[in-house]
């Protein structure tokens, strides 16, 4: 079987294991069942390709561990390397259920993904399409998200270890994998990762978008809770008495500069979104999002802080709570000249494949965010995947062909590189 067809069939079998995670899943890991029968399904396939050391945590964290092969009498010290996928898809009130088709030679027109329904994706508002022109695209029917991000890394990283461990004639250092529960609401999956069992001299995630995307910036990332406790009265004697919450979110949230949000920023701009208003006629709770790429992220922390005050002097009769936490850091702030050759890989790897770098500064973060922090160096590199988080998702199959061949490409020079 060509591994064109390898790499298609399995992301089919992967998509089709609804796993979707949930933000309001309070502090369970995994927050889904659906994620634990997506990492049963990895660990299955790891198990028949014979890796060592397989491992599910409580968490639902599964690592394993394919041990060096190296040619006889070679002496030199191989880097362990790394690999970090997610096993989790993102929610956008979408349905959790793939139905993924190929379009065969993309013609350029617009895509009709569900007649029924009449879902078209055209060229007018994705204009992204015509650079596949003539390329095979997995769609699905429009009613979910596909779900490349973080299956066709899954697949990338299996399909890998299935070639390794198939072909003697491939050398390899020590390879350790972990797939993470929970990436898309907030990085738990990675934070629960026992890195005694992910003893790596750097790692990799692949979990951007299209052909040639290499990351290593991303935002810092923190969140805020505001929770404002108001006085409830009855309308008829509410006069003097009412202090209404919902009423305080708005004139919180008011307090912001709106031109720092996300729909205004851009590149590395940093924002804070206030993301979510629950409320009632006793409690408000404002949720806020706090991104920036440089440490003025702390401003933006100083300035809730300072709002908060603002509230409580505008409404003294209220009970105002502010929770701030940080989630994750930039990968950037990690990078020393003693890690750095993980990054260079990536760029010698895409110039022995052909592939033009396009490194941006990630709007976002991934779970190399995390494990950056600790000290193990973890660039991000492409899926081939477009529009993710998005019923308009697709993934054209030559550039997801080009992922693979990534990190083939990646393992080989490490080894021709120790």
């Amino acid at each position: 079987m060509e591994i064109r067809e390898t790499l298609v069939n399995r992301f089919y079998d992967y998509v089709a294991i609804p796993s979707q995670s949930c933000a309001n899943g309070g502090t369970k890991v995994p927050s889904t069942e659906g994620q634990w029968d997506m990492a049963r399904a990895v660990q299955k396939d790891l198990e028949r390709r014979g890796l060592e050391d397989i491992h599910r945590s409580e968490y639902g964290v599964l690592t394993a561990r394919l041990p060096a092969h190296l040619p006889a009498g070679f002496t030199k010290k191989v880097p362990a390397v790394g690999f970090c996928t997610h096993l989790d898809t993102v929610d956008v009130n979408l349905s959790p259920v793939v139905h993924p088709h190929m379009v065969k030679n993309y013609d350029g027109k617009d895509l009709v993904l569900n007649a029924d329904q009449q879902i078209v994706m055209t060229t007018k508002d994705h204009p992204e399409l015509l650079r596949y022109q003539g390329d095979d695209l997995i769609v699905t029917d429009g009613t979910s998200v596909l779900g490349s991000d973080n299956k066709a890394a899954v697949t990338n990283v299996v399909t890998a270890l299935e070639t390794l461990t198939s072909d003697p004639s491939l050398y390899h250092g020590d390879i350790y994998v972990a797939f993470v529960p929970d990436e898309e609401v907030g990085l738990f999956g990675s934070k629960h990762i026992d890195f005694s069992r992910f003893p790596v001299d750097f790692a990799y995630t692949i979990d951007c978008c299209e052909l040639g995307e290499v990351v290593y910036e991303t935002f810092n990332a923190g969140s805020g809770k505001v929770t404002i406790h108001g006085v409830s009265a009855h309308p008829m004697s509410a006069k003097g008495v009412l202090v209404n919450p919902t009423l305080l979110a708005v004139d919180f949230i008011n307090l912001f500069d709106r031109k720092e949000t996300p729909e205004c920023t851009e590149g590395k701009e940093g924002y804070i979104w206030c993301q979510a208003v629950q409320s009632n006629q006793s409690t408000a709770v404002v949720t806020l999002n706090i991104r920036d790429h440089d440490k003025t992220d702390e401003a933006r922390k100083a300035l809730i802080r300072e709002n908060v005050e603002r509230l409580k002097k505008m409404e003294p009769r209220a009970r105002v709570e502010l929770e701030l936490v940080d989630i994750y850091g930039n990968i950037a702030d990690a990078v020393t000249d003693e890690n750095h050759k993980a990054i260079d890989y990536i760029y010698d790897a895409m110039k022995e494949l052909g592939i033009t770098p396009k490194t941006i500064a990630m709007r976002g973060g991934t779970d190399g965010s995390y494990i950056s922090t600790q000290k193990i160096m973890t660039p991000n590199y492409f899926t081939g995947g477009m529009n993710f988080h998005s019923r308009f998702e697709f993934l054209p199959v030559s550039s997801f062909v080009k992922s693979y061949e990534m990190t083939m490409k990646l393992l080989e020079l490490i080894v021709k590189n120790a």
